[in-house]
């Protein structure tokens, strides 16, 4: 007989050990999402015309996009690791596949804001007419590479042995996909008039609303580790981010289009949602390694229903 599906451990140790990441690692997942999101509606300006709405994303996405390189190159421990992950692509590592794809997404959202970076009386020169023309081509590929720099991370969680993120494998990814849209679209009306941040408007409301969905789905497909997603801090975290992310979809419908207080307030809204999401989720996985019922009681469900259904067949 093995242990009960309460007990504390096996022979005195965890049955998990808790991951060593720490607040940066949540942080990352949040400046990624953002990064791909502001660039989506970076290049949707680009494409209507709307000038302060394309400098003010691709600016964004670049300054989320460092922030982003930053603190995955802490997490990995030396800089030279990032390098490393370079030499090989494996289809099968999403660590692998998302080294290469922010390495496809960098230089693109790069070339962007150098371009808005630059002074406009040399704009007029040839050499800034070849970049502009470069960047808008670089830039549009970047963001048809965001939405997979937007949800890797979402692969990377699901596919370790953290009951809170495996057990959501199949959701976390249209979370992480409706939060990253959210957050660009909230950046976007944040930083740009409302004449000009329809893209935003629209781009933030499909996310916000994808976002709540997709996370009400989650919940819903969950068995026993729901606790650790309601309880302690991430349960304070998420519970925070359904008001803001609700709060932010309403104002970016109701009262975005007409104010650029309440677009501005709509932004913030969304863009601390996002952060709360991603911060709640990262929790939630830490806790649920902390209890080793959530690793036991489904293993034993899965054996029994595997016993059940020889028995059957037999």
């Amino acid at each position: 007989m093995g242990p009960p599906a309460d007990a504390a451990s096996y022979y005195g140790r965890p049955v998990l050990k808790a991951p060593v990441w720490e607040w940066g690692t949540a942080a990352y997942l949040f400046t990624g999402g953002l990064a791909a999101g502001t660039a989506v509606v970076a290049a949707g300006a680009d494409l209507v015309g709307a000038d302060r709405l394309r400098r003010a994303c691709w600016l964004g996405s670049f300054g989320a996009l460092l922030t982003s390189v930053g603190l995955l190159i802490d997490d990995l421990g030396r800089p030279e690791r990032f390098h490393h992950m370079l030499r090989v692509a494996k289809p099968t590592s999403p660590m692998s596949m998302g080294t290469w794809l922010l390495t496809a997404f960098g230089p693109g959202v790069g070339a962007a804001a150098l371009w808005e970076l630059l002074p406009v009386r040399w704009r007029s020169s040839w050499p800034a007419r070849l970049l502009r023309r470069l960047s808008r081509v670089v830039g549009l590929t970047s963001a048809v590479t965001a939405p997979g720099v937007a949800t890797y991370t979402a692969a990377l969680l699901a596919q370790t042995a953290v009951p809170g993120w495996n057990e959501v494998r199949g959701e976390l990814p249209f979370v992480f996909a409706g939060s990253a849209a959210a957050s660009g679209g909230g950046f976007g009306m944040l930083a740009a008039p409302p004449a000009e941040a329809r893209p935003a408007r629209v781009f933030a409301a499909v996310g916000a609303a994808g976002e709540l969905v997709a996370s009400r789905v989650m919940e819903q497909r969950m068995g026993l580790i729901r606790e650790v997603y309601h309880q302690g801090a991430a349960g304070r975290r998420r519970r925070a981010a359904e008001l803001l992310t609700l709060a932010g979809l309403a104002g970016t419908v109701l009262a975005a289009g007409r104010s650029r207080a309440g677009a501005a307030a709509s932004g913030i809204a969304l863009l601390t949602g996002s952060a709360l999401q991603r911060f709640g989720i990262f929790e939630a996985g830490v806790a649920s390694t902390k209890d080793p019922r959530y690793t036991v009681v489904p293993q034993r469900e899965r054996l029994d229903a595997a016993a059940r259904g020889a028995g059957l067949s037999g």
